[in-house]
């Protein structure tokens, strides 16, 4: 397996350009079982993950054309297999955005359950209730979910007992399908639903309320092909504030959007971190010390649990103490026992830490958990002192397009060792 080799110290300075959203790529490659199409998605990342879900779509038999340096994404045909194999959907718990469309356009559809992951378990029951209260006979057997709709699905009201992103996308492209009208009540709110949101009413879906926690889809309208541009990725545009910051630099996000981060930007604000607009993106310095900060993460526009471990890495090199709260995942700690082996302070129980912030951190061997938790470390590794080698990056390449080439490009000393 690769390895990251960095060495440490140097304050990053430069634009990094923030690359499509990958959390957006995947339900909007799903969304093109919901037509021939063709779907083009513009502003497409290079990511690991991204051509897992083009390669459950191709056995699905559609095609898909990935152009890498145009950037482009075309998927067009329709569905002649409708099921979504254990061997693909384990690699990548996203492949169950495919249940929905599939359903929704066939009247069938058997998908493998995802099961576990390293940060914990997240079940798909919302997903399958949400389905049945649109009509939809469903079945758990043998490891996978068989759904059935021969009369087609049927607009509903559903109220989601507590705030799901793929619950939420699942049904919002069931429901374009749908005869008549849908409501979904207590819906995510994340950037990247209201871009799928967007994509679709491109394809000539009737949806109101994009962008609130209420959607009201006006299903069973005819759709078409169309090209849609992917959201910047707001994780990513976190990951590298975060990496400004614990490096005393300045850095200009191209592309990046204020209004995406959410609760992020004003965390990062109290820490004594500048986040200005610019005409093209967010520039990003820190010339004096850090704070300390206390968060708990939170559905959008709250603190995103996918910038907790980045944050945390963050608050090692902070004055004073901070307290961090999980809420969204269990398990999600794993980087804990690595960033305190490069001399961080931690303390955890449960679902808090409390993090001491140290005059420095020392470079040391450390091991990649998962996809946040790894970029966690690269980020720590670029405040120590010394050498870090980051061992199972493989995690890294699912979400972060050329990490270790964006950041040599601003400075750091960095390099990825081959296997």
């Amino acid at each position: 397996m690769d390895r990251i080799r960095i060495r440490g110290g140097k304050p990053l300075e430069g634009s990094i350009p923030i690359s499509g959203a990958k959390n957006a790529t995947l339900p909007l490659m799903a969304a093109a079982l919901l037509h021939d199409g063709p779907l083009t998605l513009t502003n497409a990342p290079d990511l690991a993950d991204i051509a897992t879900m083009a390669a459950l779509l191709r056995q699905h038999g559609l095609e898909v054309v990935h152009d890498k340096v145009a950037r482009t994404l075309t998927l067009s045909g329709a569905a002649t297999n409708l099921e979504a194999p254990y061997d693909i959907v384990r690699k990548m718990r996203a492949s169950v955005l495919v249940l929905g469309p599939l359903v929704a356009r066939h009247g069938r559809a058997r998908v493998s359950l995802p099961g576990g992951c390293a940060i914990g378990t997240r079940p798909v029951d919302l997903h399958i209730k949400g389905l049945e209260q649109l009509g939809a006979e469903i079945e758990l057997t043998a490891g996978y979910i068989e759904a059935r709709a021969p009369q087609g699905l049927k607009g509903a009201r559903i109220l989601f007992p507590q705030v799901s992103v793929g619950a939420t996308e699942n049904l919002l492209m069931a429901a374009v399908l749908a005869e008549g009208e849908t409501e979904l009540v207590n819906a995510a709110r994340e950037p990247e639903i209201a871009d799928l949101a967007m994509c679709l009413m491109r394809m000539g879906a009737r949806i109101e309320g994009i962008g609130t926690d209420r959607l009201r889809i006006e299903g069973g309208h005819s759709l078409n092909a169309a090209t849609h541009p992917i959201v910047p990725d707001r994780i990513e545009a976190g990951t590298y504030a975060c990496a400004a910051a614990i490096t005393g630099g300045q850095l200009h996000l191209d592309g990046a959007r204020l209004d995406h981060l959410g609760a992020v930007a004003r965390v990062l604000r109290e820490s004594g971190v500048d986040v200005a607009e610019t005409n093209s993106g967010l520039m990003v310095t820190r010339r004096n010390g850090l704070r300390g900060a206390d968060v708990m993460t939170e559905p959008f526009p709250g603190f995103a649990t996918d910038m907790q471990a980045q944050f945390m890495a963050l608050m090692t090199v902070a004055e004073g103490a901070s307290m961090i709260t999980e809420t969204i995942f269990e398990n999600r700690f794993m980087h804990v026992p690595e960033l305190m082996r490069m001399g961080a302070r931690i303390n955890f129980h449960g679902s808090s830490a409390i993090v001491r912030g140290v005059p420095k951190l020392s470079g040391a061997p450390v091991m990649a958990t998962d996809l946040r938790a790894s970029v966690s470390l690269v980020l720590a590794g670029l405040a120590a002192e010394g050498e870090t080698i980051v061992n199972r990056v493989y995690h890294l390449d699912r979400g972060y397009e050329h990490v270790e080439q964006k950041l040599a490009s601003v400075g750091a000393d960095i390099e990825r060792l081959p296997a």
